[in-house]
């Protein structure tokens, strides 16, 4: 079974989605991120990535008010992710209602700060973000490519005790044209024995399907939702 994880993206509170991390390509989809979360919980669904768009350019946690409402007013278990570059904007998170943070760029550019996460609030609540585009790893809202390759990242943070990725392939995201299946087999073989939540692309139920059948064991999903070319009751199959 493969875990089903939607996602909510949040500029100025509001529920959107980029195309390829553009910001000038923002989708107002619902001006109310709450009752869109409510929506997924009543059909099932346990998981949700959220995202902070603006803590994400800002560099510090913004959006943190949204993620107290949904934490507070539904039963979800929510990975937060978007600006987080200090010890007090995980505690913010956490004391919002977050269970699991994602650190992307804070991994690249502060290493031993995102190490120090892992060893003091634990494994399984720090995920690594690591976002790529042409298998370079990309930061900052993704307005940033470095000369990081995707692989040997995951393999020195999984040695380092990250248990959880979640990957992203920036020339997918938003595209609706399928998601990257050959790079996250890829890392599986890799790195075997890291949890691969797989992210950008998903078009269908047909690529959720495709995701389950490579062994992938987290698929997150958004614009698929949103565009209706995935109909809710549709993923009750996987729940």
């Amino acid at each position: 079974m493969i875990e089903l994880i939607p996602a909510i993206d949040l500029i100025d509170g509001k529920c959107v989605r980029l195309t390829q991390g553009d910001y000038n390509s923002k989708k107002v989809y619902n001006e109310d991120p709450l009752e869109v979360a409510k929506m997924f919980e009543g059909h099932g669904i346990t998981r949700l990535h959220l995202v902070d768009l603006d803590g994400a350019r800002a560099g510090r946690i913004i959006n943190y008010r949204i993620l107290e409402r949904i934490a507070t007013r539904t039963a979800l278990i929510i990975d937060f992710g978007g600006g987080l570059k200090a010890d007090e904007d995980l505690e913010i998170a956490f004391e919002s209602g977050a269970q699991m943070v994602t650190g992307g760029s804070i991994a690249v550019k502060n290493p031993e700060v995102f190490e120090s996460w892992v060893n003091k609030f634990g494994s399984e609540k720090i995920i690594l973000g690591a976002d790529a585009k042409d298998n370079k790893i990309a930061v900052s809202g993704w307005e940033e490519t470095t000369d990081l390759e995707l692989i040997p990242f995951i393999q020195d943070y999984y040695k380092k005790g990250v248990t959880k990725v979640i990957c992203t392939d920036i020339s997918k995201d938003g595209m609706l044209e399928g998601p990257s299946v050959e790079l996250y087999k890829e890392i599986r073989e890799a790195v075997g024995y890291i949890h691969v939540i797989a992210s950008g692309g998903v078009s269908s139920i047909d690529d959720i399907e495709k995701l389950r059948e490579a062994g992938i064991p987290s698929v997150i999903f958004g614009k698929a939702i949103y565009e209706g070319r995935i109909q809710l009751k549709d993923l009750l199959r996987f729940t």
